[in-house]
């Protein structure tokens, strides 16, 4: 079925970094579904169903009301994951980690004990060094469980119009199916993809050779002449004084006598210097640049 466009949020990957992230996260499922059989003694699989680019607040309207929702931080970025689970998953997997059966409990909503968050964390922290070891192929990246919150729509993690990645998944204890889905902030693993696709395929020699290339081209390129020009101030005049302009005429300018000059290069002002000499030549002395006006 076609899907509307929105050109003002290109949210897209690329097929091949849309590629590494499944490969990651395939390994990832496959990890934990079968951590999750030794520890639950029930049979558990997790499946990737897709991997996407939204904004933040698109992935958080997409939740629940109320659901489990199992925030991390990922280091070295120090940025916000996500780690949703539906709330009759969370009390299976709770009933399966005290010795229960794998069913599905009808239960009213309620928040974990902390004896139960305890039990809950300690199985997470084991899936947070899985989710480390599927991305190892792209980044050397650690996840660290903080809390609990069971109402997304009131988490403020980053920027509502952040880009963030979100994978969705399967996962099935026993009989009991429920969908699954993770979310961490973009720009920090697809720079690395970016990284690795311009270094992608090239032994050591040829990377040796390109950094070569790449300093000789920034030589070469502060070598290029380019023109300078160092102006008074400019002054606006009508077309009436213009026309009567003559040799001789005197044109009074709006540049105080103490006001340094505008270096330029270009229609781009760079720095500013005072009037001198420099032996028999007119010449300038540069007193600030633009940076520090």
């Amino acid at each position: 079925m076609p899907e509307v466009y929105d050109f003002r949020q290109p949210m897209t990957l690329t097929r091949e970094h849309g590629r590494a992230l499944e490969m990651a996260l395939q390994t990832f499922a496959r990890q934990w579904g079968t951590l999750l059989s030794s520890r639950l003694g029930a049979l558990t699989t997790v499946s990737l169903d897709v991997v996407e680019m939204h904004t933040y607040d698109e992935y958080i309207q997409s939740l629940p009301q109320v659901t489990t929702t199992i925030v991390m931080q990922v280091e070295p970025s120090r940025t916000p994951a996500v780690l949703q689970i539906p709330n009759e998953a969370t009390m299976t997997l709770i009933d399966c980690l005290l010795g229960g059966p794998a069913t599905t409990l009808e239960v009213p909503f309620r928040e974990l004990t902390e004896i139960e968050w305890h039990l809950m964390k300690d199985m997470l922290d084991l899936a947070a060094n899985e989710l480390a070891y599927g991305f190892q192929p792209i980044m050397k990246v650690a996840f660290e469980v903080r809390s609990a919150k069971y109402n997304p729509h009131f988490i403020q993690l980053i920027a509502a119009t952040e880009p963030v990645l979100v994978a969705r998944f399967d996962m099935s204890i026993g009989p009991v199916q429920a969908p699954i889905s993770l979310m961490v902030v973009a720009e920090p693993i697809l720079a690395e993809l970016r990284a690795a696709d311009d270094m992608g395929g090239r032994s050591d020699e040829e990377q040796r050779e390109h950094a070569a290339a790449l300093d000789l081209l920034a030589a070469r390129m502060a070598e290029v002449p380019l023109p300078v020009s160092v102006r008074f101030r400019g002054r606006s005049m009508g077309a009436r004084e213009i026309s009567r302009l003559e040799v001789g005429s005197v044109i009074r300018l709006g540049h105080g006598s103490d006001r340094p000059l505008d270096v330029v290069v270009g229609d781009v002002t760079l720095a500013h210097a005072a009037i001198g000499v420099n032996g028999t030549r007119v010449a300038c002395l540069v007193v600030s640049t633009e940076e520090e006006a």
